[in-house]
């Protein structure tokens, strides 16, 4: 099922977006310390006096912070890009905003602006918001059912090497010194170039191309390309049986979607989901990592090549989790995830409350971080993004990653504001919170979430039929109300195509 089509596009797809947010969520910790500098030279460069630090602070903060309320707007501007030009053509278009942002914060030291480097971060934001939908969009249309699973975790796992390379690259001997970090943003185009260089030669969704711009041949053409294969008939006989009435319905605003009984729970659940992603406390995790290691007695020079362990960790999970998904399934990683979390952060917890009384106890909780970071990667990293991509219909797809986005990104940038007041009250307990988050999405998972792998989109609707009071007839309507018509109206009358000399059926 893996054709070098299907690899190369989920390769190049994830390089320049996924793996460009994972990258711009560490970039910032190594230079953060000169960065500060520069801003304190350039405030008195220009009012003849030092910046206070609190003032400084602030401005560190909304550096950091603000490439959530980038991501925000990204996700909210999704839905009429990738209706307008569908999927990977929106993955495209979108290095335009990465190269924008890689030459104002590369440039910013040049220039003398701090502001330069803010308004990069921004706009590097909304291109990390619009590939985090269109993504995993993309990847769940283009892959076959038996390996969508594996395929979507191409996502997480690109994160992950993003922020490892985030965290190499600002090591001192290579971009972690004064006169050199700018050259950590202006990385940033290499990724995005590739894959506007590669990413046009491969096809567009196939289910985007025969649903939404009814082009049977164009879609029978990405299907053979990505499956390999010159008989796709019952390939474009399954997406059609997924929804007959598609080829005569706009797609669903979030408006719509929300007021749909039929997809109700599925709303309900990724919300919680993406809800719990960021929620869960691995932000929190790398706030503590540094002095952790420092408590346990590690050397400072020696801490930045010691974190690299937490950047391995998080990446090899993240391929484990891709290897065993289509064995084990969706629903056991995210709640052995969620619940694997609890435990460590219980221990964690222990450990750092009592850890000037016992001289390995420090030792117990870099184990608890590396246990951590690992348990979330193997499930809850990347499975919320899965999920998006199968409990929806194609019309209804666009509008729910916008809304799955607008949580993840709210989420994220809750955390952001909200933890440093959350430690300081409570201090090492402030893992409790996080664990009570955990325990809270892993109970509303068991008792709602079905699994998912292997099934069609139409299957997994009918999954949470029973749930939503709704049987598959009224799904129907409810998808597209007003819009349906007798089964002879509903068939699409195909012409018989001829493949190496054999006919091929039209289909319905």
């Amino acid at each position: 099922n893996w054709s070098g089509s299907l690899v190369l596009a989920s390769l190049t797809g994830a390089l320049g977006s996924s793996f460009l947010y994972g990258y711009n969520l560490s970039v910032v910790n190594a230079p953060a310390g000169f960065i500060k500098k520069f801003y304190n030279e350039t405030w008195e460069r220009r009012y003849g006096f030092s910046v206070d630090e609190s003032t400084l602070t602030l401005l560190w903060s909304i550096t950091v912070s603000i490439f959530a309320i980038g991501g925000l707007v990204g996700a909210i501007i999704v839905t009429p890009i990738v209706k307008f030009f569908g999927r990977k053509c929106t993955l495209v278009l979108n290095n335009v905003f990465a190269v924008a942002a890689a030459l104002l914060m590369s440039l910013a030291l040049l220039a003398g602006s701090f502001e330069m480097l803010i308004l990069g971060r921004v706009i590097m934001g909304v291109d990390a918001g619009i590939s985090l939908s269109a993504l995993p969009m993309y990847l769940s249309e283009i892959s076959p059912k038996e390996i969508r699973g594996s395929l979507g975790q191409v996502t997480a796992i690109f994160i992950c090497i993003g922020v490892f390379t985030g965290q190499v690259l600002g090591l001192p001997e290579i971009f972690g010194q004064e006169s050199r970090w700018p050259f950590l943003f202006v990385a940033i185009i290499v990724p995005s170039l590739t894959q506007a260089v590669i990413l046009p030669f491969l096809p567009e969704s196939p289910r985007y191309l025969l649903l939404e711009k009814h082009n049977r041949t164009k879609a029978e053409k990405a299907f053979q390309r990505f499956l390999g294969k010159d008989d796709v008939s019952h390939e474009i006989e399954e997406v059609l049986a997924e929804s007959r009435v598609q080829r005569n319905t706009k797609l669903v605003s979030i408006v719509q979607l929300l007021r749909t009984r039929a997809v109700r729970w599925q709303i309900v659940t990724v919300i919680v989901t993406m809800g719990c992603y960021q929620l869960c406390g691995l932000n929190a995790i790398w706030y503590y990592t540094n002095n952790i290691f420092s408590e346990s007695g590690i050397n400072r020079e020696t801490i930045p090549y010691v974190t690299l362990s937490t950047g391995a960790v998080e990446t090899l999970a993240a391929v484990f989790s891709g290897l065993v998904i289509e064995r084990l399934g969706r629903r056991p990683l995210l709640i052995g995830g969620f619940g694997s979390m609890i435990v460590f952060f219980a221990v964690l917890t222990v450990s750092l409350t009592l850890q000037n009384t016992v001289h390995w106890l420090p030792y117990l909780s870099i184990f608890c971080i590396l246990a951590i970071i690992a348990s979330f990667c193997i499930g809850p990293g990347g499975i919320p993004f899965v999920l998006t991509g199968e409990l929806f219909q194609q019309s209804q797809r666009p509008a729910a990653f916008m809304i799955a986005g607008t949580v993840n990104w709210l989420s994220n940038f809750a955390v952001g504001l909200l933890f440093p007041f959350i430690q300081a009250g409570l201090q090492t307990y402030c893992f409790l919170v996080f664990a009570g988050i955990c325990f809270a999405g892993a109970t509303y998972l068991f008792f709602v979430l079905p699994e998912t792998k292997n099934k069609t989109f139409n299957e997994i609707s009918q999954a949470f039929a029973k749930r939503n009071k709704v049987t598959l007839e009224m799904q129907e309507m409810n998808h597209y109300p007003g819009e349906r018509k007798s089964s002879e109206g509903q068939e699409s009358n195909f012409t018989s195509s001829v493949d190496n000399g054999e006919t091929k059926k039209g289909i319905v």
